[in-house]
């Protein structure tokens, strides 16, 4: 008989014993009277007019505040493909995150498929029981189609976190990077390492962002994507068209000489001799977890600027600082859908937030910081409202 895999001396493990998460009643229920109105008979009268008016279930059910953390389990933290039981505790912290720092209701649901149609199907019948859909740890390219035929099918927003949270808070560190080194954005020379969900996602909120498309070179485990190059799928072939424009070829080393900044979103290993031959003065983003694409304390030797994904380094990009406002905000302006100028309205947000204080040590408030999720969801509902993407108010 093969040993547990539970420590019973491990901490992590008594917290997470029962799970993080439980529902709680919003309405008493003490008396024959209470029973009548939260339940039969009196429920059916609240049934009766949202069905007369579909609209009314914002206003009179748990909609208004709730979302869906859905994912099929293929791409979790960084131990990949390990299926929707073994995600679930993922799903319930990211619910945990939602409620402590956006003060919204959110529900684990883990798909025991990976089909895209199944899973567009799955969550297309389950989108009237929630006010929005946050999809998570879902592998690319598949991640790309679910996102977008959700996108087009449902009229509530749909967000891919790994994608478009990762994105949001890169677009804020780096805004705010180059603000203490008297840098604008469009003069910099950017290096992406990795062009999955998170790299694809970077490239194009950058650039949104006022990042020079022209500027940005691209790489994957093959090299630099360029047009020229063969066999480029669907979502790297966009990459491709949209960035590198001088049609630069090679490795990420060689992409690296001259440049200004390093993102790395790949999990790979950049060799030290590759930063030595980057611009001095600059910018490295390793947010690779839990062990980064160049120690921290390597990129620090070439760079001026160090930011991770890991809490104990300074400067720690997480997405905990974008999803729970992009969600708030969302909600609160009843938006159908998240566009490119609610989430840079977000990045500048969280970059607003710090603005008055910045360091090398500090482009970034703390994922604690209880000013920044009020600030997201405020910008994000204002864009949306700007935008005309909100449905009328409830009554």
């Amino acid at each position: 008989m093969s040993p547990s895999p539970v420590d019973p001396s491990d901490p992590v493990f008594a917290l997470h014993r029962g799970g993080k998460l439980a529902v709680a009643a919003t309405v008493p229920l003490t008396s024959r009277a209470d029973l009548a109105l939260a339940y039969t008979p009196g429920v059916a009268r609240v049934c009766e007019a949202i069905a007369a008016d579909p609209t009314l279930v914002d206003a009179y059910t748990w909609v208004s505040h709730t979302v869906a953390v859905v994912t099929d389990g293929s791409a979790v933290l960084g131990l990949g493909n390990i299926g929707p039981r073994a995600a679930l505790p993922v799903m319930e912290g990211k619910a945990v995150l939602f409620k402590q720092f956006g003060g919204v209701d959110a529900v684990p649901i883990c798909l025991d498929t990976q089909d895209v149609d199944e899973l567009v199907a799955m969550v297309t019948a389950l989108a009237p029981s929630f006010g929005g859909i946050n999809l998570e740890d879902i592998a690319a390219p598949r991640c790309f189609e679910v996102e977008r035929r959700l996108t087009e099918a449902l009229d509530i927003p749909v967000f891919h976190d790994d994608q478009h949270g990762t994105a949001i808070v890169v677009l804020a560190a780096l805004r705010n990077a180059a603000a203490v080194l008297g840098r604008k954005l469009g003069d910099l020379r950017v290096v992406l390492s990795g062009a999955g969900a998170a790299g694809a996602a970077v490239t194009k909120m950058l650039i949104a962002g006022g990042v020079d498309a022209a500027r940005v070179v691209v790489c994957d485990s093959r090299g630099v994507i360029h047009r020229d190059r063969p066999d480029l799928p669907p979502a790297k072939a966009e990459l491709a068209a949209l960035t590198n424009a001088h049609g630069l070829a090679g490795t990420v080393a060689d992409a690296l000489v001259g440049a200004d900044v390093l993102i790395g979103v790949s999990g790979g290993t950049i060799d030290e001799s590759a930063l030595a031959r980057m611009a001095p003065g600059g910018i490295v983003f390793a947010l690779a977890n839990p062990r980064p694409e160049v120690h921290p304390d390597t990129a620090a030797r070439y760079a001026a600027v160090v930011a991770t994904g890991r809490s104990d380094f300074p400067n720690q990009i997480n997405n905990v600082l974008a999803f729970p406002g992009v969600f708030r905000g969302a909600l609160d302006a009843r938006a159908t859908r998240i566009t490119e100028g609610m989430k840079v309205a977000a990045a500048d947000a969280i970059a607003d937030v710090v603005a008055g204080a910045l360091t090398p040590e500090a482009i970034v408030p703390s994922p604690l910081d209880p000013r920044v999720a009020p600030a997201v969801a405020g910008a994000v509902a204002d864009a949306a409202r700007r935008e005309g993407v909100c449905r009328a108010p409830a009554t």
